[in-house]
């Protein structure tokens, strides 16, 4: 093979050591080496699109009048099941000064996104085009000839999650990117009551950290959830949220407990885990409970009744009591499947426009949340998913698994109406396709979208290669979608 051997054990020792300093920093209680005093406050709120979201569908380079670009029609034509057309696509238009070099300044976001849409052109959303695990930049040449390192096992749904979620494209980690960011801001929220990471979507790798301990929360476990009905009146309890109020000193021997199980460190990262991931999540529930006592439902919102509305509805919740639990900085991880759409993908109509419906509709109720709350410049909102889809259909009336793909960035810190990174040209057999079938190489690594963020949530410049450790092998390290 003329694949450069030294090349990827240099990647891969490199990636492994950074991950093993984190974890020796963990040990040696380094991690909370920040002393400086933050005032302000930041979210950052992960949306997984699991099963690899076809991007291809989701933004489409158009005319004004929303008719797609020939590239796209000449593969996913009017006949096609995956095909759209001018109707009912939703035009927009990037900045004059973002304008792509092969497509202009006209794109159409799916039928489904409305709101998705109307948040693009109000600068409310912008668009990472082309994005996906990279350990180095690599060209259509370079994949042929096998000379540049990749990510191992490339179109595989589990390891493409786990790389997503980890940005360890040549190994699978068991701490996400948005844990070890946790690991080194953890010291922002000193003395609060609450964790840094939370998921609504059962455990996850994005949420784990090599210090930080996520909790996982069930959004029908939280009183004033849709299931469960209004907030409760009662003061803090010892017990269950629906007991009778308990005495100050019940309130006080949970909170020890609740700061106990923040910094508890056996050694035994598996067995402590197994143990203890049950307690913590009931207890912080109850937490979480006391803490919404006598707040407010959301005046200004109409949540959807889906899952992922309901995931979102809860973090919206927490967020609203962050005073109360002492948080400067907080990682959430929600998310959507079934976007493995082999067969019966649809167009306009069936599985992947029905999830988008969902996502656009989540989506734009979480928008407005954050508006009632006052924090939509504080929190910034992304997707990620396994991988992107071929832009050439099956023979199943659906796509295939492929590498690169568009993701979304919302809040009121991003910098609106724009697409950043390179649109890939939509070309079989092209300058961005690894095969001939439309699996677009990433122009944009991981690395480099999380790394953006990071910086945002307050992460120093220094500290950025151990959290993303194939960070500076790109130039660019900061993407600018975040003012």
């Amino acid at each position: 093979m003329s694949f450069d051997r030294r090349k990827f054990l240099e990647c891969s020792c490199k990636t492994m050591s950074y991950l093993t300093m984190a974890s020796a920093l963990r040990r040696f209680g380094l991690m909370n080496a920040y002393a400086q005093t933050i005032s302000d406050y930041k979210a950052l709120v992960c949306i997984f699109l699991f099963g690899g979201n076809d991007g291809n569908n989701l933004i489409i380079p158009t005319d004004a009048n929303g008719v797609p670009h020939t590239h796209y029609s000449s593969v996913r034509t009017a006949s096609s099941p995956v095909g759209l057309t001018a109707t009912n696509l939703q035009p927009m238009h990037v900045t004059a000064a973002n304008a792509d070099p092969t497509y202009g300044s006209d794109f159409s976001f799916h039928p489904a996104m409305p709101g998705v849409k109307s948040m693009f052109e109000g600068g409310r959303i912008a668009v990472l085009a082309n994005a996906g695990p990279l350990i180095a930049p690599t060209t259509r040449a370079q994949y042929i000839a096998r000379s540049q390192p990749v990510p191992s096992n490339l179109f595989s749904h589990s390891d493409q999650q786990n790389q997503s979620q980890t940005s360890a494209p040549n190994s699978l980690s068991v701490v996400g990117w948005g844990g070890r960011i946790a690991d080194f801001m953890q010291s922002a929220n000193a003395g609060a009551q609450y964790p840094t990471l939370v998921s609504t979507a059962g455990s996850a790798i994005f949420t784990t950290g090599n210090q930080a301990q996520p909790v996982n929360l069930v959004p029908q476990l939280v009183q004033g959830s849709p299931t469960l009905g209004p907030v409760p009146t009662a003061t803090c309890t010892s017990g269950s949220a629906s007991s009778s109020a308990a005495t100050a000193g019940d309130c006080t021997n949970r909170t020890d407990a609740m700061q106990q199980l923040l910094t508890f460190d056996t050694g035994a990262a598996l067995v402590q885990e197994a143990s203890s991931v049950m307690n913590r999540s009931f207890l912080y529930t109850e937490l979480l409970n006391d803490a919404r006592l006598g707040k407010p439902a959301f005046a200004t919102v109409t949540w959807p009744t889906t899952n992922l509305a309901n995931q979102l509805h809860q973090v919206a919740e927490i967020i609203q009591v962050r005073n109360e639990l002492g948080m400067k900085r907080q990682i959430f991880f929600v998310s959507i499947g079934g976007f493995d759409t082999h067969s019966s993908q649809g167009a306009a109509t069936g599985i992947q426009p029905n999830l988008l419906t969902d996502l656009n509709n989540a989506m734009n109720a979480f928008n407005s949340a954050m508006n009632e709350l006052g924090v939509q410049n504080s929190v910034t909102t992304f997707t990620l998913s396994d991988f992107g889809r071929t832009l050439q259909p099956n023979t199943g009336l659906g796509t295939d698994h492929a590498w690169g793909s568009h993701h979304l960035i919302m809040g009121g810190a991003v910098q609106g109406q724009r697409i950043f990174g390179q649109f890939p040209v939509l070309q079989l057999s092209g300058a961005n396709d690894a095969g001939n079938n439309g699996r677009w190489i990433p122009t944009t690594s991981i690395d480099q979208y999380g790394a953006t963020l990071a910086k945002w949530f307050g992460v120093n410049d220094a500290d950025l290669p151990a959290i993303f450790p194939n960070l500076n092998n790109f130039t660019t390290k900061n993407l600018g979608f975040l003012g």
